[in-house]
């Protein structure tokens, strides 16, 4: 997600205004960024880059400054200059990301399939398997998002090969699986949904095993297995009773409508849309009340 631009606070202020040149680094401008105040980090980078004009460090947090407030074009100019000025595979690699992912919000998708093909040439240069992993998950999205889905699997496959840990794996099983399933191979998506769970429950967010548990139960009942679906489903709507968690909780009741629906019990499903209904009604949430009424459609 892009950051969110906020003013400049006070501390902030005096934090630029007392750091004397020489004292100018790039961790302290991405610290900047990273807070949330791109408008700070901007104001940091250009005075870094008043004392060296070529600094990469400078370049890549202007690039991003200029990105988290929209100004696409500036952002993809200094990106472009940090890359005429990396020293190594590394630094190319981490220029090549950067400008590919401009070219992605841009939408020139052509361009950005080949600034990452450019990346993943230069993270293994560097051996650099995490960054190379992101180019090809994104390769992934890019394709997914054009309705290319051999495109995006393959790239997706090749993305999950280099996952390091189990927050990793979890990410890339979940993209392989959602794109199984829309390429209507559901025993495969279910395969993969599986081990997403099972990595999220472990390792997950609550957001991540929620929204993996909604997923398992959708593709349980794609294969028609009902009862697993059945179960997965009202586990999660039980959780995220407890938790708070109105809109999963909702969004999973949805799911279940459609599952009761399938395997014939019409008045459950009926009961099951409402209750997600009311309770998308009761938090003023418009969008998941167009989310319950795509997922719902045609079934009452």
């Amino acid at each position: 997600m892009k950051l969110k631009v906020t003013l400049i606070t006070l501390s902030t202020l005096l934090f630029i205004n007392n750091v004397f040149a020489e004292d100018l680094n790039g961790q302290a401008c991405n610290k900047l960024l990273a807070s949330g105040d791109a408008i700070a980090a901007l104001d940091y980078a250009q005075k870094m880059l008043q004392a060296n004009s070529q600094d990469k460090d400078a370049l890549l947090c202007q690039g991003r400054s200029f990105f988290a407030k929209d100004d696409l074009n500036k952002a993809l100019a200094s990106f472009k200059l940090a890359e005429k000025n990396a020293k190594d595979s590394l630094d190319s690699t981490v220029s090549l990301f950067l400008i590919a992912n401009t070219y992605k919000a841009l939408e020139q998708h052509e361009v950005a399939l080949a600034q990452y093909q450019l990346a993943i040439k230069q993270a293994r240069l560097a051996n650099n398997k995490a960054l190379e992993r992101m180019a090809y998950n994104a390769m992934g999205d890019i394709h997914h998002g054009n309705k290319q889905l051999p495109l995006a699997l393959d790239a997706y496959l090749l993305g999950h090969k280099l996952a390091a840990n189990d927050n990793e794996r979890g990410e890339s099983c979940e993209k392989v699986a959602l794109t199984y399933h829309g390429l209507n191979q559901h025993d495969l998506a279910l395969e993969f949904q599986i081990k997403a769970y099972l990595l999220h429950d472990a390792v997950g967010t609550l957001d991540q095993y929620a929204h993996s548990s909604i997923e398992l139960g959708r593709y349980y009942a794609m294969v028609k297995n009902y009862a697993n679906a059945e179960k997965t489903l009202n586990k999660i709507i039980q959780f995220a009773k407890e938790q708070g968690g109105a809109y999963y909780q909702a969004k999973a009741s949805s799911v279940l409508a459609t599952v009761k629906f399938a395997n014939g019990d019409k008045l459950a499903a009926k009961a099951l849309i409402e209750q997600a209904k009311s309770i998308a009604k009761a938090n003023r949430d418009s969008a998941l009340e167009e989310e319950i009424a795509k997922e719902t459609k045609g079934l009452l």
